[in-house]
């Protein structure tokens, strides 16, 4: 998931520079008043998203693929541990019950 983040933080900071360049340079306007650097981050943003949405498909997926299993071991663990606990359970209770029955005997 690290992996995926950096490349798409690349793929900003790749287009924040282009927007930048094409925006002093005249190609690209210059935003309201103040607002200029805040104009280049959204439309870096803007141009950003969709780039990243079509190159990083694949390791999107590889990414989906590691946290599905992930969260499958986690649900198997969970499940050993609770059959693991309905047998100590079921044991002690067992127990309890062949004790008083002897006790009552």
């Amino acid at each position: 998931m690290l992996r995926y983040t950096l490349m798409r933080l690349g793929i900003f900071a790749g287009c924040l520079v282009v927007v930048w360049a094409l925006v002093y340079s005249g190609l690209a306007p210059r935003g309201l008043g103040d607002s200029n650097g805040l104009w280049i981050v959204l439309l870096a943003l803007l141009i950003s998203a969709p780039i990243s949405f079509v190159v990083l498909r694949g390791e999107r997926d590889r990414a989906s693929e590691r946290i599905v299993r992930r969260v499958e071991r986690a649900k198997a663990n969970l499940e050993a541990n609770r059959t693991q606990e309905d047998a100590a359970d079921d044991t002690a209770r067992a127990q309890g019950q062949a004790s008083s029955q002897a006790q009552t005997s």
